[in-house]
C-alpha cells in the first residue's frame, strides 16, 4: 500500500480519522482505500454503506478529536506516516495488511535498512543479558538496526548495546507512554539517536491485550527475529510464531534444559527454528534467506465486480455463518462459504462495517464480540 509521494496534513487527518473509526479494522481499511482511492472519499461514503448494510454503522471520531491527537503528537515532537507514503518501513508495508497509521520519534528511514529483531524474557539471567548484548553490539557494527520492545532483560539490553548503529523500539502504548518508567533514560536515547514507533493512540496507556499487536510489527519491522531466553507461554514464543507466518527467519539461542527459561528457545529449535549461538551465526542465516521470501502474501484486493450491489443474500449468509469467535484467514472463510477469497473480503468489509465482524491483523476474520 506504500505510495509514491507524501502526504499532506489533510491526507493524513483522513488516513487517521479512518483509522480511528470503530468497527474498521486493518482489513476492511484496506479494502475500503482500494475500493475509494483514498481516506477522504471512503469517509464520504461511510454513510451510502451504512444505508447499504442496513444496520447502523461506523461512525468516524469528530474531526476535532483527530485533529487534537494530530496536534499532541506535533506538540510532543513525534510524527505520523501512513502506510501510503513513500517512507513507510518497506518490510512492514508487506503485511497483509499493514498498520494504517503510526506515530514516531526519529529517524523514520532506519526502518529501511536491514534490521533484525532480538526479543526474550524479561527476567532474563545475566548470561542471557550478555548474549543480548553482544550479539546487538556486533550486529549493530556489522550495519544492522536492532529492534525490539523496550521492555525489561533483553529487550532493553538489545536496544542500549546498538544505540550508535540504530536501533528501533516498538511501543504498546501511545508514543508518550514510557513503559517500563526507568526506561526513560533508554527512551530519550532511542528517540535521539534511533526511532521509537507506535500503532497506538497518543496518551493510550498499553494493556496486555495491545502486545501481540506490538509484536507482529517488530517481527513485521524485521528480516529475521533472535529469541534469547523464554519461557514456555511467553510473549516472546508468539513473536516467534508471528514472524515464521510472515516469512522471516525464526532462529533461536539453545539453553539449559533445567532452566526454564530455556524451555520455549530450546522448543522453537525442536520445531525447526535455527540454532544461533552469536552474531556471526545470526548474519550467515540472514544471507541465506531468499528475498522473496520475507514478504507475507497479499490480502484479497477489492474487486469493482464485488461490490454490495452484487453480494447475493445468500453468499452474505454463507459467510455469516462460517465466522466464529475463532479468527480464520479469509481464504478459509472463502473456502467454507464456496466462493471466491475477493468476493469474501468485499462482504466481510460489509459485515464490519454493520458490527458483525471483524478483521484482524494477518488477514484474519471473527465474528464481532
Amino acid at each position: 500500500m506504500t505510495g509514491s509521494h507524501a502526504f499532506s496534513d489533510r491526507q493524513r487527518l483522513d488516513w487517521l480519522r479512518l483509522a480511528r473509526t470503530p468497527r474498521i479494522g486493518p482489513v476492511t481499511f484496506a479494502q475500503l482505500i482500494a475500493r475509494f482511492g483514498s481516506a477522504g472519499t471512503a469517509l464520504e461514503q461511510l454513510p451510502e454503506l451504512r444505508r447499504a448494510s442496513g444496520k447502523s454503522g461506523p461512525n468516524p471520531p469528530a474531526l476535532h478529536l483527530v485533529e487534537q491527537e494530530y496536534e499532541a503528537l506535533r506538540e510532543f515532537g513525534a510524527n505520523l506516516i501512513c502506510s501510503g507514503e513513500p517512507d513507510y518501513p518497506l518490510l512492514l508495508g508487506e503485511l497483509a495488511p499493514p498498520p494504517p497509521v503510526l506515530s514516531y520519534v526519529g529517524t523514520i528511514t532506519l526502518a529501511q535498512r536491514p534490521t533484525i529483531a532480538i526479543v526474550g524474557a524479561r527476567d532474563a539471567s545475566a548470561a542471557g543479558r550478555k548474549l543480548a548484548r553482544d550479539i546487538s553490539a556486533e550486529l549493530s557494527a556489522a550495519d544492522y538496526v536492532t529492534v525490539s520492545g523496550l521492555a525489561r532483560g533483553i529487550d532493553g539490553e538489545a536496544h542500549a548495546a546498538s544505540l550508535s548503529g540504530g536501533t528501533i523500539a516498538v511501543l504498546g502504548g501511545g508514543i508518550d507512554h514510557i513503559y517500563p518508567p526507568q526506561h526513560d533514560r533508554l527512551y530519550a536515547a532511542i528517540a535521539a539517536d534511533g526511532l521509537i514507533i507506535s500503532e497506538s493512540f497518543f496518551g493510550y496507556r498499553a494493556q496486555a491485550r495491545d502486545f501481540p499487536r506490538r509484536n507482529r510489527i517488530i517481527t513485521g519491522l524485521s528480516n529475521g527475529v533472535v529469541v534469547i531466553e523464554a519461557a514456555e507461554r511467553s510473549g516472546s514464543l508468539i513473536s516467534a510464531r508471528t514472524a515464521g507466518e510472515q516469512g522471516r527467519e525464526v532462529m533461536a539461542i539453545p539453553g539449559s534444559p533445567l532452566d526454564p527459561r530455556a524451555a520455549g528457545t530450546n522448543r522453537l529449535l525442536r520445531n525447526g527454528a535455527t540454532l544461533v549461538r552469536n552474531a556471526q551465526d545470526v548474519i550467515e542465516a540472514l544471507s541465506h534467506l531468499a528475498t522473496g521470501r520475507v514478504r507475507a502474501p497479499e490480502p484479497p484486493q477489492f474487486d469493482p465486480e464485488n461490490s454490495e450491489d452484487d453480494l447475493p443474500s445468500s453468499q452474505i449468509d454463507a459467510v455469516r455463518q462460517a465466522l466464529s469467535p475463532h479468527p480464520m484467514t479469509i481464504d478459509e472463510l472463502a473456502r467454507a462459504a464456496s466462493i471466491s477469497a475477493p468476493r469474501c473480503a468485499a462482504i466481510l468489509m460489509e459485515l464490519e462495517l454493520a458490527g458483525e465482524a471483524i478483521t484482524l491483523p494477518g488477514g484474519l476474520a471473527a465474528l464481532a464480540y
